[in-house]
């Protein structure tokens, strides 16, 4: 019966997560960029004005993915993000969300609030928490 209900548990939080990314990325579409390219600008909206670099960025994904550089310059192309290359070290790369993306993520943060409300809306506060909880710990697990 375990093997049966792990099974299940895993099919389970695939079904859930691949529903959750295809809503979010029909929403974002409507505004011409994808998932992991909203995550790029929430991510460097959080460093409030402080430089990040490509590894930064990367880390604190949450699709992993090695096509970083082509989803910056997508968001370069855009007007969301600007890109500087140190003059005294070539290799130190320095991107900035602009005003532009800066504009983009506040005219979506109510969009995106209500949309996760209504993704999650067939479950209670404390099942939300204990969700939470439980998803953390097999991150943790997967982590170490």
């Amino acid at each position: 019966m375990s093997k049966n209900i792990t099974k299940h548990t895993v099919i389970s939080i695939l079904t859930s997560g691949y529903k959750i990314n295809d809503e979010l990325s029909a929403l974002f579409k409507i505004y011409e960029i994808s998932l992991p390219q909203f995550n790029v600008l929430r991510i460097l909206r959080g460093q409030k004005g402080t430089a990040a670099n490509l590894s930064t960025i990367q880390e604190r994904m949450i699709h992993k993915m090695s096509n970083t550089t082509r989803l910056i310059d997508k968001l370069i192309s855009k007007g969301y993000v600007n890109r500087f290359i140190c003059e005294k070290n070539r290799r130190k790369i320095e991107i900035f969300i602009t005003e532009k993306g800066l504009s983009l993520l506040k005219s979506l943060d109510h969009v995106v609030d209500e949309k996760e409300k209504d993704l999650l809306s067939n479950i209670t506060l404390k099942e939300k928490e204990e969700l939470t909880r439980i998803l953390l710990k097999i991150k943790t697990e997967t982590n170490q």
